[in-house]
């Protein structure tokens, strides 16, 4: 699977869109195209929501209002003026707006999902939104205000039209101005192309895919940020064992105990380690089963957000049969499916998350790891990782508040027509914002590790790819002899985890041993 960063054009219509090609659009502006297939099915779906309208055939959204105002017919003159009213009346949001990415991912998934021919949307609508993509214009959107769509959408859906900001190369421009800088027309909106904009999972099911995308990277970090802490330590491990493991029927906690077992083959250190002790503590010995409980939460919630890509969450769906067609009126707008998800990722990021902090914890603290105080040479005169080990701690019970789940809350909408709301948007807000917080803990972990190999005194090797692992560090962080300032280490480690450079060390280091006539494994 080619690496988003990679990928330059995603083509839309042929198959199903994967997470990486996501955030090759969202994150490093790959180009979007149609294929004709992609084209023919939207002509097709725009051709019948336009004869429902001539047949003025009684279709929520399009000849009623919204909410509570369905019971009001809207008649065919008015059908496109409905349309943009709905746009502006529903651009409430407020706050920070959302990121560069975000806003590009939730106008991808536009494409994704009103691309299948169930939603009436125009292509003339659609080439818009992907002439804005492929120009690098993003629609300034507020993030906060949400129960679960519509008024996020609302603030992007202006721009397409000539309304709302938009930046262009860090400027930020009114819509119309933007539109203008790269020649594109603003848009009229046609009968339902407003509600296909606002109505649905966009914004959720953008936000849950950077999430499902990145805490994967970040549970991956973990493991190797556990390995690395492990041989700092001298573990004992015995504790990976596969006949140990195997007693326990969860695979994802046996894949976990092999992982660390290949990431540590070849260690000296743990080979003079492996009989020292009886056992270790449980932060250390306990990796593969929190660390593949985790792994199995955040796999389960990445097969659903997939699922919840490829689906369409309109209301009303047209239906092609034959010449004639047929809308449907239903709940497929509903985001809970997504948003428990994102429940659950918070949990199992924030696992991940609180034994990062302890390992740490153990690695500063003399009293545990037999190591200088803080791991610096000269303690009390130097504070060494004192500090860092707070801002762990604090990002930790920050993750923790975040872990409240949101989608098992509700406040009726709308006149009591939305009675429960999904509140997914919150939920997949802080699934997302989750994952930046775990990058940071991994980050401090890593640095941590990193000098109490340092600090070893019995000259013995790492396993090869620890040892690969220590190079990069020392690559973009000096050991620590005396106090210095490291924030911006911290930093450079985080992004290296979210831009993958691990994955590819990672990828490097196997390569490079795979290379090597032989290597030592420990089996424990």
């Amino acid at each position: 699977m080619p690496q988003p960063q990679d990928i330059s054009v995603v083509v839309l219509g042929d198959r199903d869109v994967t997470f990486e090609e996501v955030v090759a659009v969202a994150r490093y502006g790959a180009e979007v195209r149609f294929s004709p297939a992609y084209v023919s099915r939207v002509e097709h779906s725009r051709m019948l929501i336009e004869r429902f309208l001539r047949e003025e055939r009684l279709i929520y959204g399009v000849t009623t209002g919204f909410g509570d105002n369905v019971r009001h017919v809207i008649g065919s003159t008015d059908a496109t003026v409905l349309q943009e009213n709905l746009v502006h009346s529903h651009s409430t949001s407020v706050g920070e707006p959302l990121s560069r990415e975000v806003v590009r991912a939730i106008m991808l998934v536009w494409l994704v999902q009103l691309g299948q021919g169930y939603s009436g949307a125009g292509r003339e609508l659609l080439d818009t939104i992907r002439a804005l993509l492929n120009a690098g214009v993003t629609p300034v959107a507020p993030g906060r205000g949400s129960v679960g769509y519509l008024s996020v959408e609302g603030h992007i859906a202006r721009v397409l039209i000539g309304h709302g900001r938009a930046t262009i190369d860090d400027a930020v421009l009114e819509g119309a101005q933007a539109l203008r800088r790269v020649g594109v027309e603003p848009h009229r909106l046609g009968v339902k192309e407003g509600l296909c904009l606002l109505n649905g999972t966009h914004s959720v099911t953008a936000l849950a895919v950077l999430a499902a995308y990145d805490s994967a990277m970040a549970s991956r970090a973990a493991d190797l940020a556990a390995a690395l802490t492990f041989e700092a330590l001298g573990g004992t491990i015995k504790a990976f064992d596969a006949r140990y493991q195997a007693r326990r029927a969860h695979p994802e906690q046996h894949a976990v105990a092999a992982n660390l077992l290949d990431l540590l083959a070849g260690s000296e250190i743990l080979e003079r380690t492996a009989e020292a002790k009886v056992q270790d503590s449980y932060v250390l010995r306990a990796i593969a089963q929190i660390h593949g409980a985790a792994h199995r939460s955040l796999s389960d919630a990445r097969a659903i957000v997939a699922e919840a890509l490829q689906s369409l969450g309109d209301n009303p769906v047209v239906i092609p049969e034959g010449d004639d067609g047929v809308a449907l009126m239903g709940a497929n707008f509903d985001g809970t499916f997504v948003g428990l998800q994102a429940d659950q990722t918070v949990n199992a990021l924030t696992v991940l998350a609180k034994t990062s902090e302890r390992r740490t914890d153990r690695l500063v603290n003399s009293n545990l790891s037999g190591l200088p105080a803080f791991l610096v040479r000269e303690p009390g005169l130097n504070n060494g990782f004192m500090i860092a080990q707070y801002t762990a701690a604090a990002l930790v019970m920050e993750m923790r508040s975040l872990a409240i789940p949101a989608s098992s809350d509700s406040v009726p909408t709308c006149a009591g027509q939305e009675d429960p709301v999904s509140n997914a948007y919150l939920a997949t807000t802080k699934a997302y914002e989750a994952t930046q917080k775990l990058r940071y803990i991994l980050a401090i972990e890593i640095l941590c590790a990193a000098q109490a190999r340092d600090l070893r005194e019995d000259g013995a090797q790492g396993s090869p790819i620890t040892t690969a692992l220590q190079g990069f560090v020392r690559g973009v962080s000096p050991g620590l002899n005396t106090d210095r300032y490291y924030g911006d280490d911290i930093e450079t480690l985080a992004r290296s985890i979210h831009e993958g450079r691990l994955d590819e060390l990672l990828t490097t280091a196997r390569a490079a041993r795979a290379r090597t006539p032989e290597h030592a494994s420990i089996s424990g």
